[in-house]
């Protein structure tokens, strides 16, 4: 009746005749008469039997229905706000960078933790163990005492982060941080600052929020500070010890620099510790928060990545004049996150199986790694240049011999033949200067690379052959 199929004043089957139809008792069709009766919908005339009511059937009820996956008119419609509009606009949840197609051979897929059966079975034993002590109440805001305590012994040995319980505030995950510091420090129009290039979500949950964004460029050195805009915007969003996504290391001097400009100009600085951890050739840097002298940095680390990505879990160490603004942010969004995870992570972080488990994805890690560039270097040695490969789940190749629609050529031509391959294009503000491929190699299985790069080989051989000489 609401979408129209049938008519206002429309008689309806008897209900003996659509019991039997339906094969139903009678009954049953009686108490859903009645129902739409005494909901307005029905209106029955003795002798005569039951109509559609006046007033029921939709004024656009006639229109087509839309089919299904897709949103219609919804997608011309205006927006309901400036948020809503401005979500629109900087994000599309169907084209999300990274995205493997079904059906894949081979995945170079990036921003995925390595499988993990022993980690699995490890976390469900603190899961099950969590569920039955945890009490049935809201968490902190903050998060588990618990868990904040274990969170500050893990950055005191691990990243040389000294930090007390009430300055951390668990989240979920990246997303969720840069987005309350988004609300606690950007306000619409107001100016924020990515690396370029940068993570694509960063980028898009500023925009979202309203920020004018700013960007700055990376070397091989990292961010180039003297490049930062003046005036200074009051958001800085950087990834020191692993730069998302050319995988550069912010040097010493560089991170003094950076640290002194946000002092200077009264910026925060968004430190996001992206693969900090995954350092191959030499100990993990220390965090920027570290150096930090003037608690001008807000640190942040994800669960997530380091274990995996259904559990939607991170931290934010707050700077002491930013907690009560974080706090009450993170209140407003969620009242605090998931209790009985935050059980669970506490007691897997305070009896050593988190850092277990790091070490033994870092060996692991190294191997893929090692294997991938053995592998490249061997197939397609003269055609491609790798970006600095010591820390990280991912590493990025520069294409010699192509542009950018010859770099979208290979990735559409390798999709066809089952290998998925993602351009770092997307993560640029502007074109970038040369084609690039980001290679993600943590979710490939060791015995997959040697094949998945002579795949790799063959469809440049097929779109991009080599130069003569």
């Amino acid at each position: 009746m609401i979408e129209g199929r049938l008519a206002e004043g429309e008689r309806l089957p008897a209900t003996r005749l659509l019991a039997r139809e339906l094969g139903l008792s009678r009954n049953t069709v009686l108490e859903a008469y009645e129902q739409l009766q005494a909901e307005g919908c029905v209106q029955a005339r003795v002798g005569a039997g039951s109509f559609v009511a006046p007033g029921v059937v939709h004024a656009n009820a006639a229109a087509p229905a839309v089919a299904p996956g897709t949103h219609g008119a919804a997608e011309a419609s205006p927006a309901p706000s400036a948020f809503a509009e401005r979500a629109r606009r900087f994000h599309d949840h169907g084209a999300i960078p990274g995205r493997t197609v079904p059906g894949t051979r081979y995945a170079f897929q990036y921003g995925v933790p390595m499988a993990n059966p022993t980690l699995t079975s490890d976390w469900a034993r603190a899961l099950s163990r969590a569920a039955r002590r945890a009490p049935p109440a809201y968490p902190h805001v903050l998060g588990l005492p618990a868990l904040r305590e274990a969170i500050c012994g893990y950055l005191s040995r691990r990243r040389g982060v000294q930090v007390a319980p009430e300055d951390v505030l668990v989240v979920n995950g990246t997303q969720q941080a840069i987005a309350l510091a988004a609300r606690v420090l950007v306000d619409p129009g107001a100016a924020a600052l990515v690396e370029e290039p940068q993570y694509f979500a960063i980028r898009e949950v500023l925009q979202i929020h309203g920020a004018a964004l700013r960007s700055a460029p990376v070397d091989a050195a990292g961010l180039v500070v003297d490049a930062l805009p003046v005036p200074a915007p009051r958001l800085l969003c950087v990834t020191p010890s692993h730069q998302f996504p050319t995988g550069a290391l912010m040097s010493l001097e560089r991170r003094r620099q950076l640290l002194d400009f946000a002092r200077r100009h009264g910026s925060w600085i968004f430190e996001d510790d992206y693969d900090g951890e995954f350092r191959y050739d030499a100990r993990p840097l220390a965090a920027l928060r570290s150096l930090d002298r003037d608690d001008r940095v807000i640190y942040v680390g994800s669960f997530s990545k380091l274990m995996f990505p259904a559990l939607r879990l991170g931290y934010l160490v707050m700077p002491r004049a930013l907690a009560r603004d974080f706090a009450n942010a993170k209140w407003a969004d969620d009242f605090g996150s998931p209790a009985i995870e935050q059980w669970a992570l506490a007691d897997f972080i305070a009896d050593g199986g988190f850092e277990r488990h790091l070490r033994r994805t870092a060996k692991a890690l190294r191997q893929r790694r090692d294997a991938l560039l053995a592998a490249l270097h061997r197939r397609l040695g003269g055609r491609l240049e790798i970006a600095d490969s010591n820390a990280g789940m991912h590493l990025v190749a520069w294409l010699r011999d192509a542009d950018h629609a010859g770099c979208q050529a290979l990735i559409d031509h390798a999709a066809r033949r089952g290998l998925g391959l993602h351009p770092i294009a997307p993560f640029y503000l502007a074109p970038p200067p040369r084609p690039g491929l980001l290679m993600g190699f943590a979710g490939m299985p060791l015995k997959d690379i040697a094949p998945a790069v002579a795949l790799l080989g063959q469809c440049m051989d097929e779109m991009l052959p080599a130069p003569p000489g």
